[in-house]
């Protein structure tokens, strides 16, 4: 868990620690880029096990590549899902000039919006392409956070979300043995992401569906994971990082309109309300 502050209670140190919705310490979320046709499979295996992805979408090559996902589609396919950018047209973008790099992000947000009736925050940067400036570009037009490629093994939460590691790529030798860690976890003092990434075409490519029903089947279904999409990390923990205590941590105000789960020594799991001021000692 992340720890926020702690105070003295009753002559006792009165620890906060935040976490994840419901009171869980572990989070699971899936990224897919691409929109391919096989996305419609993947999301199947997705729902039979409560799993939520985040799928990264082209706006201007679904509209004449007859192996994505055509528009139509896209807002019944991925509702309960997520729908982020992956660039109008997929270029690599560290390549192109900042302005044009803005309209790829700017029409494809434009695109997908219209198609699924929703905001798009999200990204995940087409061939891995990505600088400093590109980051600091995309905040100011409106990205919440930016996937990478390469692959941190280290269960944390982003430093920087605009340069979210994922932890393995779903062909990764040792996804399950990954996953088995994460699974047995049980260290509540520490928050906990399982991240996944890939291209759902890549299942047919290897012939390996298997892959990826294996873990969904190991790893879906479990009371102490919160299966999320990455927005939905994203606002949860800025939500978390507004929770405003009193000095003494006996009362916090939650100014968002989302709900925030603590853990305290004394009460257990708590939910603070979004909107509202919490006194912790009549909780």
């Amino acid at each position: 868990m992340s720890l926020v502050q702690f105070g003295e209670k009753e002559g006792k140190m009165q620890k906060i620690y935040i976490c994840f919705p419901e009171g869980k310490t572990k989070a699971l979320t899936m990224s897919y880029d691409d929109g391919r046709t096989q996305d419609e499979r993947l999301i199947d295996i997705f729902n039979q096990y409560g799993i939520k992805g985040t799928f990264n979408l082209n706006y201007g090559i679904m509209q004449h590549d007859n192996m994505r996902i055509p528009a139509e589609r896209v807002k019944e396919l991925y509702s309960g899902h997520e729908v982020a950018t992956h660039t109008l047209t997929h270029p690599t973008i560290e390549r192109c000039p900042l302005s044009e790099t803005a309209y790829e992000i700017l029409e494809d947000r434009k695109g997908l919006e219209m198609l699924t009736g929703g905001i798009v925050r999200g990204h995940a940067y087409p061939n891995g392409s990505y600088n400093k400036e590109i980051k600091q570009l995309f905040q100011q037009l409106g990205i919440a956070y930016g996937r990478v490629v390469e692959a941190k093994p280290d269960f944390a939460l982003p430093s920087d979300p605009m340069e979210w590691h994922p932890t393995c790529h779903h062909n990764a030798s040792n996804l399950m043995e990954l996953a088995e860690y994460f699974a047995n976890f049980q260290k509540r003092q520490y928050l906990k992401l399982m991240y996944v990434w890939g291209h759902s075409y890549e299942f047919d490519q290897a012939h390996n569906w298997e892959v990826i029903e294996t873990f969904c089947r190991y790893i879906g279904g479990r009371n102490d994971i919160w299966y999320a999409t990455n927005i939905e990390i994203i606002d949860y923990m800025e939500a978390a990082k507004n929770l405003r205590f009193t000095a003494d941590n006996t009362a916090v105000y939650n100014p968002s309109a989302q709900s925030v789960w603590i853990q305290t020594n004394d009460k257990g799991t708590v939910e603070i309300e979004g909107g509202k001021i919490s006194n912790l000692h009549r909780l």
